[in-house]
């Protein structure tokens, strides 16, 4: 069985949409990150989006685990036009269209950005082909909110809009384990 850790990363304090934006993540919880980094199995693989939010949270954990390349693949949502913007903002821009995006998560894009289907095949195809290279592995992941939301999805048979329903904290981890056949769904959301 292949278990899948996923992290969110530090806060970055942002009120606005960040997706393909790099900002920095805040890591001056030490008490938190130690609390995250003993709930983590020791033995795991360790990946980090791209992004130096996701890069420098993981480097907080890297100790006894091996590192992989940084994977742009798991990268948050690219919320192209509205990437800086506040929610008030994108609807006063995009009222239709970001009500839309909200409402009927799937093919709806923000303008120059990604759709949730976009993203959720993105994403996926990365998993799988790291279900595939290492099997009845550990695998912590830090991504980010959408990113792990997509994987909510697969794991629980949800529709987007469900799966958008869900919480997914700055270090908190999800757990979802594919046993090379289905997946099941450990927890969502834990703050150790």
């Amino acid at each position: 069985m292949t278990t899948w850790w996923w992290i969110r990363h530090g806060p970055t304090h942002e009120n606005s949409f960040v997706g393909w934006r790099d900002v920095p993540a805040d890591l001056s919880d030490t008490a938190q990150i130690a609390r995250l980094n003993a709930h983590l199995p020791d033995d795991a693989l360790l990946v980090s989006s791209d992004l130096s939010r996701c890069i420098k949270t993981a480097d907080v954990l890297a100790a006894n685990r091996t590192r992989l390349p940084h994977a742009a693949d798991i990268r948050e949502f690219n919320f192209g036009d509205w990437d800086g913007l506040n929610y008030e903002q994108v609807m006063a821009r995009d009222p239709n269209l970001s009500r839309d995006y909200w409402d009927n998560p799937g093919d709806v894009a923000p303008p120059n950005g990604e759709s949730w289907n976009a993203a959720a095949t993105r994403v996926t195809a990365y998993v799988q082909a790291m279900n595939t290279r290492h099997p009845d592995q550990h695998i912590i992941a830090v991504a980010h909110f959408g990113a792990i939301l997509t994987q909510v999805q697969l794991a629980g048979g949800l529709t987007a809009y469900q799966a958008v329903s869900h919480t997914i904290d700055n270090l908190s981890v999800t757990r979802l384990q594919w046993d090379g056949a289905a997946w099941e769904t450990g927890v969502i959301n834990q703050l150790p």
